[in-house]
């Protein structure tokens, strides 16, 4: 994710999240610890390519247009967010259009995330999912993620309960150990 994300991040954050979504200085703080060479943040989006619509602006390679004057356009259609301190990781938050639920794109999402977190060196990840999104904890029991408690009105206006999970990663001396023949 860059600065150029934040305005359709914010856009499909209001439409999944409209009682609690992060405000655009929550954006930005995060991008400010996700660069550099003591970045302690990974923040991803992702991007569906779509069509050129009928009568809109040409390049030269013939595909709509985009910021990057690649010729093609797309549409932000996920995202997510990891911190990462002391070798634990923190998914901040992770999140697809509706249109792409069941598409398999959050599960994507979240393997990126969990790769930035093994390059953080994170022995365990963290992450908070509102009780009532059965649909995200399938998604993090799937990938290893246990619960280990609640955090009481944890989500804001709505006094939502958050549930804490957890997933652990082995380290080379707890892996089982392979010989070969």
């Amino acid at each position: 994710m860059r600065w150029w994300d934040i305005a359709p991040v914010l856009e499909l954050e209001r439409e999944l999240f409209p009682e609690d979504a992060w405000s655009p200085g929550m954006f930005w703080s995060e991008l400010a610890h996700a660069r550099g060479p003591y970045a302690t943040r990974r923040y991803l989006v992702a991007e569906l390519e779509v069509p050129p619509r009928w009568g809109s602006p040409r390049t030269a390679s013939g595909g709509g247009a985009d910021e990057s004057g690649g010729g093609r356009e797309s549409r932000l259609v996920g995202y997510g967010g990891l911190a990462a301190v002391d070798g634990t990781g923190d998914i901040q938050t992770i999140a697809t259009a509706r249109d792409q639920w069941g598409t398999g794109l959050g599960a994507r999402l979240l393997t990126e995330l969990l790769g930035a977190a093994t390059d953080f060196e994170c022995h365990e990840v963290l992450l908070e999912v509102r009780v009532d999104n059965l649909r995200a904890q399938r998604l993090y029991e799937r990938f290893g993620f246990e619960p280990i408690g609640f955090r009481r009105g944890y989500y804001q206006p709505g006094n939502v309960d958050a549930l804490v999970m957890r997933r652990t990663t082995q380290t080379s001396s707890e892996a089982p150990s392979v010989q070969g023949t």
